[in-house]
């Protein structure tokens, strides 16, 4: 979009119109005392050329393309189709607001429909929102979520869920009076059961963990779930990478209540952070309690099918103060070019897409696990992350790796200080074999 500034007359003319003889009474309600009144330290106004310039110039520092990246950790390089772009961008997409109006927003709540019905599928749950802002914040939703339907006060947290997302639970609930107790992991990077049972009490309302987690292992959902159920509490599971679902069986087979997750690897470019797309799926039983809002389909006065907003229950709608959630946006974009992505995908592609990362990680671990000085930190089963440990420092050796335009894996030592000299490694269909045998290079080179 070309940047087209606002004219000395039209600045008159909007003042006119509302009302007012300069920029200053807009802004009456401030008090002076906060009020800043110097100019903000800002470099002179630039022309369009000019400023088109900065930013080629700016664009031209970075040398991503020149570097091999290993780093997942919940944000994961996948290949977009063309189609994604080109369809997603589209004017009729791309600047509609949220479908209030269902008779002039046919195409954009049809697009939501199926973007449901594809998440249903993926985790294997009755019921999916209109998507959630991220997957940290959606599995902050899931636990507020078993909060309302169990009212208890505790919840155990598997430290295997991505440290962020914990930290975004403890945000969410730090005034609701909740305990949050975090679960160990065994040394096959599983969740350990004998620490879930020694903190389970009368007060805990549900059981959360991720899978695969955050060292790369799948959990054994069923086990959790059948251990919550027992004691009739909720078992809420997290998928970070839902291109693991193309392979592994989806949450709800195994009696997982509430499934939260971040949707970025289904044609979301990574850029610096975001944009990301939370998802979130339960059983009907739980419908009433879920946050955001659901997209629905029905019949016109005439027969034709259309589509509405079935439930919302945010509070930008009647609900209010009662809303389940404070929930803004459905990241309709994110969750277009989703939809976009797994429908051209189809299901055969997504498990294809699933099997190259399957394949091409543990061909990569076996490769640098033959190298002296490194091993693999957990046995648990895993799809396309991994853990290794070192016998030196990993910063040395990650040091060694960027001289030579590799970015390797997550260090895990910030993070867990427990895991010493440990990183987390993700190899992707973006990553060729001879990419990962760059770099089984590098870790030789850098370890001897």
């Amino acid at each position: 979009m070309s940047y087209i500034s606002i004219s000395k007359k039209d600045k008159e003319e909007m003042r006119a119109k509302i009302g007012v003889s300069c920029i200053d009474e807009l802004f009456s309600s401030i008090p002076e005392n906060v009020k800043r009144k110097k100019p903000l330290n800002l470099p002179h106004p630039l022309s369009e050329l000019e400023l088109k310039r900065y930013f080629e110039e700016k664009a031209n520092n970075n040398q991503y393309s020149e570097y091999l990246s290993f780093l997942g950790g919940g944000a994961y390089n996948h290949f977009i189709p063309a189609v994604v772009d080109y369809l997603s961008q589209r004017g009729e997409f791309l600047t509609p607001y949220t479908p209030y109006q269902p008779e002039v927003s046919q195409g954009t709540l049809q697009v939501i429909f199926e973007f449901q019905t594809l998440i249903c599928q993926l985790t294997g749950m009755d019921v999916a929102n209109a998507s959630l802002y991220d997957g940290a914040s959606g599995a902050a939703e899931a636990v507020l979520m078993a909060h309302r339907l169990k009212g208890k006060s505790k919840i155990l947290v598997a430290r295997t869920l991505h440290p962020q997302y914990r930290e975004v639970i403890k945000t969410y609930t730090k005034d609701l009076g909740l305990t949050i107790e975090e679960i160990g992991y065994l040394e096959s990077g599983k969740l350990d059961f004998n620490d879930l049972r020694r903190k389970f009490d009368e007060e805990t309302f549900a059981v959360i963990c991720q899978s695969p987690n955050f060292v790369g292992v799948v959990e054994e959902l069923e086990t959790i779930s059948k251990f919550a159920h027992d004691r009739q509490v909720l078992s809420l599971a997290v998928v970070a990478e839902p291109v693991s679902l193309g392979m592994i069986e989806p949450p709800g087979k195994f009696g997982v209540d509430i499934v939260a997750g971040e949707g970025q690897s289904f044609g979301i470019p990574l850029g610096f952070g975001g944009p990301y797309l939370g998802f979130m799926a339960c059983g009907r039983n739980f419908v009433r309690q879920f946050p955001g809002r659901i997209v629905g389909q029905t019949k016109d006065g005439e027969g034709n099918r259309g589509f509405v907003l079935t439930l919302c229950t945010r509070e930008q709608h009647i609900r209010r103060g009662k809303a389940t959630s404070n929930i803004c946006t459905n990241q309709n974009l994110c969750a277009l070019r989703a939809t976009i992505f797994l429908e051209t995908t189809g299901k055969k592609g997504l498990k294809e897409l699933a099997f190259q990362n399957l394949q091409k990680s543990h061909y990569a671990l076996e490769k640098f696990c033959k190298i002296k000085g490194i091993k693999r930190k957990f046995e648990g089963p895993f799809f396309n992350e991994f853990t290794l440990q070192f016998s030196k420092p990993w910063s040395e050796i990650n040091k060694s790796l960027r001289k030579k335009k590799m970015i390797g894996g997550l260090g895990l030592e910030i993070l867990y200080p427990e895991l010493k000299n440990c990183a987390l490694f993700c190899i992707t269909e973006m990553h060729r074999k001879e990419d990962i045998d760059k770099l089984a290079a590098g870790l030789e080179e850098a370890t001897s």
